[in-house]
């Protein structure tokens, strides 16, 4: 088995059209999408857990040279680039997960109408790099590595 992180973010599909837009039953559906397929992947055993996050404005970003931290309030990149919230599944194939991660991105919008929103699927690793070795064997996976 293999854990696999799915990222959803503020990017829309195709509709850019934002959820405040949407009509009440739009929103109660593209809700009740979710939970059904939450409680399909807890019951298969798929799904190890998930969160939404808070908006970017509420964000911190946190930097430290090892004395006093600097605490930067949000928001900070375009809206569309921060994680709106994240499953952790765990399945037998990165197929599987591709396969989950589209009927996320599936979750009905407006009219009820699948969204196609984008989401990130990133295999999380066992163990991270250890040693210098283990470090640039896996900046080579990179794509802006050393």
């Amino acid at each position: 088995m293999a854990r696999y992180l799915l990222i959803t973010d503020f990017q829309s599909g195709p509709d850019e059209s934002p959820m405040s837009a949407w009509t009440d039953q739009e929103v109660a559906d593209h809700l009740s999408y979710y939970g059904r397929l939450n409680r399909e992947l807890v019951a298969s055993g798929e799904l190890v857990g998930g969160e939404i996050l808070t908006g970017p404005d509420l964000a911190k970003i946190v930097t430290s040279d090892g004395t006093a931290p600097v605490i930067t309030d949000g928001p900070f990149q375009e809206f569309k680039e921060w994680v709106a919230g994240y499953q952790i599944v765990d399945v037998e194939t990165e197929e599987r997960a591709l396969e989950i991660a589209a009927r996320v991105s599936a979750v009905p919008g407006r009219g009820g109408v699948p969204t196609q929103q984008p989401i990130q699927v990133r295999r999380i690793m066992d163990a991270g790099p250890s040693n210098v070795e283990e470090m640039n064997a896996f900046l080579e996976t990179a794509s802006d590595a050393r």
